[in-house]
């Protein structure tokens, strides 16, 4: 018996589903990390890896190694979005992180990256089926969830159409699946989102930023 075993059993049921403990802590810190990113907050990124290091505990407990992979990816990411908003960055003028629109040529690295990504991925899934149930979706939607998480490291509002265009295949998907409960949290996701959309555009336009004081708490 693992000592990770608990995580993999139910939490609760919901809309017909067994919930287990690992899936709803995770999505529960995958909100929180959210949010926090809607702050500006620098512990957006711990946040994302606690989420990360749950979630690959209950793959690794499943035996389920594509989960675990992509969990692992997702943990590199975040280890350096969190090295980016603490050194390099900038702050705005209520002292936490700076944002702005990418550039034309960041939105073309952005969409080929995506492009290239999904294409890959989604080849990946399809030849070892065991890596994913659903292969090109999930290809879509794993690396959208990268795509997102680099544009924010780097303080652009691209970050959020991102997320929407996860949310957009997630959503459906989970309810066309039966997964009721992982679909209604995309949609607490996606209300998060236009949140933080409209909060980064705002202060797109706000002051000119200024440097990130050494050791400055965000």
């Amino acid at each position: 018996m693992s000592v990770f075993d608990p995580l993999h059993e139910v939490a609760f049921r919901a809309f017909g589903q067994d919930v287990i403990w690992s899936d709803m802590t995770g999505n529960l810190i995958g909100l929180a990390a959210l949010a926090l990113g809607w702050r500006r907050s620098v512990w957006t990124w711990p946040a994302q890896l606690l989420s990360g290091l749950v979630l690959i505990a209950a793959y690794a407990s499943a035996q389920l190694g594509g989960g675990v992979g992509k969990q692992l990816l997702v943990i590199v990411v975040a280890l350096w979005g969190w090295r980016q908003w603490r050194n390099g960055r900038q702050e705005a003028a209520d002292g936490q992180i700076a944002v702005r629109f990418a550039t034309g040529r960041e939105r073309l690295v952005l969409a080929a990256g995506a492009a290239a990504g999904t294409l890959a991925v989604g080849w990946l899934f399809t030849a070892v089926p065991s890596l994913s149930w659903n292969p090109w979706p999930d290809a879509y939607i794993f690396v959208g969830t990268l795509v997102a998480m680099v544009a924010q490291a780097r303080g652009l509002v691209e970050f959020w159409f991102a997320w929407l265009l996860v949310d957009v295949v997630g959503v459906p998907l989970a309810f066309s699946s039966g997964l009721a409960f992982s679909g209604l949290v995309y949609v607490f996701y996606l209300v998060l989102v236009l949140w933080g959309l409209r909060d980064w555009w705002r202060r797109s336009s706000a002051p000119a930023a200024r440097p990130v004081l050494e050791g400055a708490a965000a």
